[in-house]
């Protein structure tokens, strides 16, 4: 009997030492298997990335959350792990004989070895950001995180939250090190953004530590917790009031302490030619976000010329509505101004918008069966954007669900002031935010079988854009916007995306002033002047990121006609949206290629 369990002792020894010697092989050298590579670099990712696997939900089922009572670690030195990690991934991948690889597999080599080798290429300008600005960064992102991500469902997620709260300290010293490393290289942010970012702290450590919004929170959710005991609930409560005074405060008080002493270093709002290398940066940026060849010249001129196309049909639904004097914007303008299609600035006000956006949202979701044969088993709803970040965020977001489907998708609408939302443009928002927009296209990436796990996350923004601004012509072609108003809502969402390319490259490639950009932007789109302004700033910061929204619509038009002409009658448009859709967000060549096999398979049957 011993022999026999000395025996089974030592087989169950070899077994574990084989498993952990085929684990190490497959971290840390090249995996036998393509599929188990896709997995490797995905889970290499994301492994020491906590907020993303919390946000993911990916580990939680399995009973796996060692990660969640911790932060991700936002240090410099860890950006260039990340980058040498990047280099090693492409370097694996190339030692793959794509030939011999399985249709699914190939173009998962390439979506991937696009991904890979366009983040090595931008690697001389990885610093070449500002990791704080008015639309986002850790002083908003973090709360945001922990607010809406972060789960409280029990006394031990409670104290994860507490954990985390405890961690804030840490992680905004480790952002103060990246500020610090790219203000000696010469990269200091435009001084409107320095200005909105300390007023933003400011504004948030304002509050005493028990009305601050992260303990707030904390005390609401822990009210829900009634299978917790009273006494257990008060002490995380006491713990997270403790947290919150001693990290979280203080963390914030040392970043506006440096924002204080960068502020006179911030003389200028320049777009990014003004940086270290910033021709070369903006170059790269602009391939990056719309994953073309296109050079700013190039998107520059495709500007222009889209501009003058949708004005021209603007000027027939204006003149349509007795309205001919004054350029579009201003017409535009006044149009945004009718109390006819205003809501009252009052609590009634900001109900009313979310439930007429969510009867539009529902409408449009029970028409939409002649159109799609994929459709997202996760629903979407709508939701106010938080009011602590509203002040600065954009008009409307859409948050997907976790891949564990724990809660919906999220279209956030901005209730600041109610009478920003004008009815004329809700359908087309919400069209564009969430169905059959941002909430189809992630969602069905998100519930894809038998890919990689990086192809259902949202990778490419020319291609996730695209889609949502796509989706908002095919609403109305598919007869949901019968009224011109909303038609022009739509035309005006659109002309907001061409004047982006006129302005983007006007800023960063032509040397606009800030001034100049606005200008440009208010006299074509028609909307409020703080609302222009916001976006003229948010492409300062956010260099080519607005280069995709129309890049990839053109693309995905361009290419639905690619195929009704090479097709004729045998084309249908559900099948051509399946090949759009059912391979998850991809580089727009890697599209145009998929598309091309499916034209050569459908003239072959």
């Amino acid at each position: 009997m011993k022999t026999a369990l000395k025996l089974l002792a030592a087989l169950l020894a070899v077994a574990l030492l084989a498993v952990i010697a085929l684990g190490v092989h497959v971290w840390f050298f090249k995996p036998w298997s393509i599929d188990i590579f896709f997995e490797k670099v995905f889970l290499r990712a994301v492994v020491d990335d906590p907020e993303t696997l919390s946000q993911l939900r990916i580990l939680e089922p399995l009973g796996i959350d060692f990660h969640d009572d911790e932060l991700t670690d936002a240090s410099p030195s860890r950006q260039m792990q990340l980058s040498a990690q990047t280099r090693e991934a492409l370097e694996t991948l190339h030692r793959y004989d794509r030939e011999r690889l399985e249709p699914q597999q190939q173009l998962s080599y390439d979506i991937l070895d696009w991904f890979l080798a366009d983040a090595v290429a931008g690697e001389p300008w990885q610093f070449h950001d500002y990791p704080l600005n008015q639309m986002f960064g850790v002083q908003s992102d973090l709360p945001d995180f922990m607010v809406n991500t972060h789960q409280i469902n029990d006394a031990e997620t409670a104290r994860d939250y507490v954990a985390r709260l405890d961690r804030f300290r840490w992680k905004f010293g480790q952002v103060m090190e990246g500020l610090r490393l790219r203000e000696a290289r010469g990269i200091v942010p435009p001084r409107f953004t320095v200005e909105k970012v300390m007023a933003e702290m400011k504004a948030f450590v304002a509050p005493k530590p028990e009305e601050q919004l992260l303990y707030t929170h904390l005390r609401d959710a822990l009210q829900q917790l009634k299978d917790v005991p009273q006494a257990e609930r008060d002490a995380i409560l006491a713990d997270g009031g403790r947290a919150v005074a001693e990290s979280v405060i203080p963390a914030y008080r040392q970043l506006i302490s440096y924002y204080e002493t960068l502020l006179p270093k911030a003389t200028a709002n320049h777009g990014v030619w003004a940086l270290p290398q910033g021709d070369a940066f903006y170059a790269w940026c602009v391939r990056h976000h719309t994953t073309t060849d296109f050079t700013p010249e190039q998107v520059h001129q495709i500007g222009l010329a889209e501009v003058a196309r949708i004005e021209a049909q603007v000027e027939t639904i204006l003149r349509g509505q007795g309205l001919t004097r004054g350029s579009v914007g201003v017409r535009m303008a006044e149009l945004t101004r009718d109390a006819r299609f205003l809501y009252p600035d009052s609590d009634d006000g900001r109900k009313q918008v979310l439930a007429d956006f969510q009867h539009i949202i529902d409408e449009v979701n029970a028409g939409l069966d002649p159109y799609f044969n994929l459709r997202p088993a996760s629903s979407v709803k709508v939701e106010r954007i938080p009011q602590f970040k509203e002040k600065t965020a954009p008009g409307a977001y859409y948050q997907p669900p976790p891949l564990d489907r724990s809660r919906p998708g999220v279209f956030y609408t901005n209730l600041r002031d109610p009478r920003e939302t004008y009815k004329w443009g809700m359908r087309t928002l919400a069209y564009h935010e969430a169905i059959p927009g941002h909430h189809f296209q992630i969602a069905i990436a998100q519930e894809l079988q038998h890919v990689p796990t990086f192809r259902k996350l949202g990778l490419f923004t020319a291609y996730a854009e695209g889609w949502a601004l796509y989706a908002e012509r095919l609403a109305s072609e598919a007869g949901f916007e019968k009224d011109p108003m909303d038609d022009l809502g739509r035309l005006q969402s659109e002309m907001f995306r061409a004047v982006r390319l006129v302005v983007d490259t006007g800023m960063h490639y032509r040397k606009w002033t800030r001034e100049q950009a606005i200008e440009y932007m208010r006299d074509k789109v028609g909307q409020p002047e703080a609302d222009v302004v916001a976006e003229i700033e948010r492409y300062l910061v956010m260099p080519g990121q607005a280069l995709a929204y129309k890049a990839g619509m053109m693309k995905i038009l361009q290419l639905r006609e690619k195929a009704q002409q090479a097709l004729g009658e045998r084309f249908q448009l559900k099948d051509f949206h399946d090949v759009v859709l059912r391979g998850g967000a991809m580089p727009l060549a890697v599209l145009e290629a998929q598309v091309d096999r499916y034209i050569a398979a459908q003239r072959a049957r």
